[in-house]
C-alpha cells in the first residue's frame, strides 16, 4: 500500500499535471470505488463544470479541491492516477476518467479494485469519516515527543502496530515503521510502554528524516507504485532492512530477519535493535 512518501509524491505531480482543469464528464466504470455519494452518476454530476483548486494529502488520502467540492481518493494498494489525452487509447483496470475542457483525461487506474473516492461539499472533508479520526501529520507542530510518550505510556501493545495505527501518527505504513525503527535502534516487538524518552526522541527524529528521505527519492517502487507520470520512486536503493531478509545488516553485517508482528512482515536487525 503507498505511504505518505508515495503518496505526497502523487500529490507533488498530479499537481503540476492537473491544477486549473475543469471537468466536463466523469465516466465510472467500477462503481464500488465511488462511497459518498453511493450513487455513481450523482458522483459525476456534481463535477462537472468543477475546476481543480488545489490537491492537498492528509495522512495516505489525495484531496482533490474543486470550486464547491472536495474529492477524497484513496489509492489502497495498487491505485494509480494518469493523465492522457482523450484519444489514447484506455488501458485495462481503468475504473474512472475525469475528461477535461482541453481534451485531456486524468484517469483512474487499480488492479484490486481497492481504491475509494469521497466526494464532500467543500470544507467538510476533515469532519466526517474517512478523514475525520486521523491523527497528526509527522511533518507538523502537533507531533511531537511529548505525544507520543503519551500514546505510548497507556498502551501494551507492540511499538509496531501503534505506530502502524493512523490515530497517533498518518502515514506511516510497513515499510517505513520497519526503517524508521531500525534507525532508532528500536526492537519491533517492543512494548511501546518500555519506550525509553531517550528511545522516543531517537525514535521521533527516525520517522521525521525517514519520510523526508523518501519523500525526496519520490517513495519506493515496492511492487506496482509509480507517481502521475508513470515514474518509480528510488528509496528502495536505500532501504536498510524492509525487504531485505537474509541480506547482511549495513551497519553491523548480521543477517536482516523477518517476523510477523501485527499481521505484518516485519524486518529487523537482532544486534542492533535490543
Amino acid at each position: 500500500m503507498p505511504e505518505l512518501p508515495e503518496v505526497e509524491t502523487v500529490r507533488r505531480t498530479l499537481k503540476q499535471l492537473v491544477l486549473n482543469k475543469t471537468i466536463t464528464a466523469v465516466t465510472v466504470h467500477w462503481g464500488n470505488i465511488i462511497k459518498k455519494p453511493a450513487d455513481p452518476d450523482e458522483f459525476g454530476h456534481a463535477l462537472i463544470g468543477q475546476t481543480i483548486q488545489d490537491i492537498h494529502r492528509r495522512g495516505k488520502f489525495l484531496i482533490f479541491e474543486f470550486d464547491h467540492v472536495s474529492l477524497v481518493s484513496h489509492l489502497r494498494m495498487e491505485g494509480r492516477y494518469g493523465l492522457y489525452e482523450k484519444k489514447e487509447e484506455i488501458e485495462p483496470h481503468t475504473h474512472v476518467l475525469f475528461s477535461f475542457t482541453d481534451q485531456t483525461e486524468l484517469r483512474y487506474q487499480d488492479v484490486r479494485k481497492f481504491g475509494t473516492m469521497h466526494l464532500f461539499k467543500k470544507g467538510e472533508e476533515l469532519k466526517a469519516l474517512p478523514l475525520s479520526q486521523l491523527g497528526v501529520e509527522p511533518f507538523s507542530t502537533e507531533f511531537t515527543v511529548d505525544l507520543m510518550r503519551a500514546t505510548f505510556e497507556r498502551t501494551q501493545r507492540t511499538v509496531k502496530s501503534v505506530l502502524l495505527d493512523q490515530k497517533l501518527v498518518v502515514g506511516l505504513g510497513n515499510i517505513y515503521v520497519d526503517e524508521a525503527l531500525f534507525k532508532a535502534s528500536i526492537l519491533p516487538t517492543r512494548s511501546a510502554s518500555t519506550i525509553s524518552d531517550k528511545e522516543l526522541e531517537d525514535l521521533h527524529r527516525a520517522i521525521i528524516s525517514t519520510l523526508k528521505e523518501a519523500i525526496e527519492l519520490g517513495g519506493s517502487s515496492i511492487k506496482s507504485y509509480v507517481n502521475g507520470q508513470g515514474e518509480m520512486g528510488m528509496f528502495q536503493q536505500n532501504l536498510a532492512v524492509y525487504g531485505q531478509k537474509d541480506q547482511p545488516c549495513v551497519i553491523c553485517g548480521t543477517s536482516i530477519k523477518k517476523i510477523v508482528v501485527a499481521s505484518r512482515g516485519t524486518h529487523y536487525c537482532i544486534k542492533c535493535q535490543k
